[in-house]
């Protein structure tokens, strides 16, 4: 027993009031609610600044309207309740652990679990099994890390239903693993912009496997998107182009910078993303990379993610990410910086041969590289700008 509430008005000691404790907090409550008569749903909550993976991040400036009915929405995609628990290994001060792991848990009355202060594989794991963990949230190389772990079978993930991959695209073999191995059998794919609040784009718990790992879902709830040619022209179904996106969620602008603000947002109000994708016949978006990331070469368009997950299914790789270099006689090469799986053997020919008369010989790389690890932002995504510029240096091949 921890308190006592009486009628009346009489005093008991150790007892409270009825009506005292009817007036506990009304101070509070009456300055949440002067505070709110102030406010307009399209007012700027936060500057979030974005990821940093092309380039220097900018700063998205985002409204009350975006983030709340952003986290709305997500929750829905998982079916969460405050039956739920979800754990959080991911930054705070990242859309994906602000709107889609804190502020969904507000919205739907589930828990937070915060395993660490910063992300690692083994406390995240260890809270998880220690909180019952309904849902975990992370990006890919998050995932890699989890399952890679020699101890990944002595914790206990039974408890875990759904939660949200974002960040980057899931390979099949990891959405496989995700599954069979941590019982994330609803887990969702997310996909959408910083700039979007964030996400705008997700799969449902009934779509199929392969829509589940070929895809990014379908568009979100209140949202339109369109895949652009460069003439910006509506392109044709499983047409590659720009994936734009208008809704509720895209941002007022870029904090102090309206020149990159009307680049990015049309007059129509699309913003668009920079990423290249397809849409099927049923609305389902495909991402194919970004179009700085597009290599040319030799006039032929070549889409980098389309070489990465055919090197996945080598039994050897645990990730593969593919970039172009300066070449004085095609404009671009192709080059790949390969992740092996812990104690695999590999050498470059290993990966041409892998390669013959399986793909076109112009998507073979011309460089390989083994290394352990990719160079990534503080939220976990790689940097593809960074690989490039050092990976030319390294080669005597100029400026990238």
């Amino acid at each position: 027993l921890k308190a006592i509430v009486r009628m009346g008005v009489g005093k008991t000691p150790g007892m409270f009031n009825f009506a005292d404790v009817c007036d506990m907090g009304r101070e509070q409550h009456g300055r949440i609610a002067e505070i709110g008569a102030r406010l307009n749903p399209d007012d700027i909550i936060n500057i979030q600044f974005t990821s940093g993976t092309t380039g220097n991040p900018k700063g998205a400036a985002l409204t009350h309207t975006g983030i709340l009915n952003n986290a709305l929405f997500n929750g829905e995609k998982m079916r969460f309740s405050a039956a739920d628990r979800l754990c959080i290994p991911v930054p705070l001060y990242h859309c994906f652990g602000m709107v889609m792991g804190t502020l969904t848990c507000v919205v739907h009355g589930a828990t937070m679990v915060l395993p660490a202060e910063v992300f690692e594989p083994g406390a995240t794991l260890q809270a998880v099994q220690d909180e019952q963990c309904t849902a975990l949230h992370g990006v890919p190389t998050m995932f890699f890390g989890e399952l890679n772990l020699p101890n990944f079978a002595s914790y206990n993930l039974a408890s875990l239903r759904t939660g949200m991959i974002a960040g980057a695209t899931c390979p099949e073999e990891l959405m496989k693993r995700l599954i069979d191995e941590m019982d994330l059998t609803e887990i969702v794919i997310a996909y959408g912009q910083t700039e979007c609040s964030p996400v705008n784009h997700a799969t449902d718990i009934d779509d199929t496997f392969e829509q589940r790992t070929a895809s990014v879902g379908r568009p979100h709830d209140n949202w339109e998107v369109k895949i652009i040619r460069e003439d910006g022209s509506i392109a044709d179904v499983e047409e590659i182009g720009e994936v734009c996106a208008k809704g509720y969620g895209v941002m007022a602008c870029y904090w102090g910078d309206p020149e990159r603000t009307a680049e990015t947002i049309d007059s129509a109000g699309f913003l668009h993303s920079g990423d290249l994708g397809v849409m099927d016949e049923n609305g389902f978006v495909r991402i194919t990379g970004r179009i700085k990331d597009m290599v040319i070469r030799g006039g032929e368009n070549i889409y980098p993610r389309e070489i990465e997950e055919f090197l996945c299914k080598h039994p050897d790789i645990d990730d593969a990410q593919v970039f172009g270099v300066p070449d004085e006689k095609y404009g671009e090469q192709l080059a790949v910086w390969v992740l092996p799986k812990d104690g695999a053997s590999l050498g470059e020919d290993d990966i041409r041969e892998f390669c013959a008369d399986q793909i076109s010989h112009y998507k073979v790389p011309r460089y390989i590289k083994f290394v352990d690890e990719y160079p990534m932002t503080v939220t976990g995504k790689i940097q593809k700008f960074v690989m490039r510029k050092a990976y030319s240096e390294e080669l005597g091949l100029g400026s990238a």
